[in-house]
C-alpha cells in the first residue's frame, strides 16, 4: 500500500471518527436525560460502534462487510472502551468534569489504538502490510 493510500485511509478514518463521535455524543445526551450517565454512555457506545463498523468497512477501508468482520469488530473497541471508561470515571469522579463533556475528553486517548486494530480486522493482509518489509536474499522480484 502506498503512502498516499495510507494517508487516505487515515483521513477517511478521521472523518468517520468525527461523524461517529457526533452520533455517539447525541445518543449519549438523549439517553443521559433519562438514565444514569454510565448506562447512557455504554448504550450510546454500542449503538455508535455498529454505525462505525459500516462506515469503516464501506468508506474508510473500502472493503466488504462480512458477518465474521462484524463479529470481530467489537474486539477493536475493547481497548477503546476500557481506555474511555477509565478516563470517563477518572474525569467525572476525580477531576469533577461535567458528565456531558467527559466522554469527549476520554475518547481522544483511544483514537490511535482503534485505527490500528480496526484496520487489522477489516482489511485482509493489513497486519502483514503494516510490518517491516522482510529481508530478501537474491534478486528483487516484482
Amino acid at each position: 500500500m502506498s503512502r498516499r493510500e495510507q494517508l487516505g485511509q487515515v483521513l477517511r478514518f478521521a472523518l468517520v471518527g468525527v461523524v461517529n463521535t457526533g452520533t455517539f455524543f447525541a445518543l449519549y445526551l438523549l439517553m443521559h436525560a433519562w438514565m444514569p450517565y454510565f448506562a447512557a454512555y455504554t448504550a450510546a457506545f454500542v449503538l455508535a460502534m455498529v454505525g462505525s463498523f459500516f462506515m469503516n468497512t464501506y468508506f474508510t477501508y473500502r472493503t466488504r462487510p462480512t458477518w465474521k468482520k462484524f463479529l470481530l469488530f467489537p474486539l477493536t473497541n475493547v481497548t477503546n472502551y476500557v481506555v474511555q471508561s477509565a478516563g470517563l470515571y477518572a474525569l467525572v469522579s476525580w477531576a469533577g468534569l461535567d458528565t456531558r463533556i467527559a466522554p469527549l475528553v476520554a475518547a481522544l486517548a483511544a483514537i490511535p489504538f482503534t485505527f490500528l486494530l480496526s484496520r487489522r480486522i477489516l482489511v485482509p493482509g493489513a497486519a502483514r502490510d503494516a510490518g517491516p518489509e522482510p529481508a530478501r536474499s537474491g534478486p528483487s522480484r516484482l
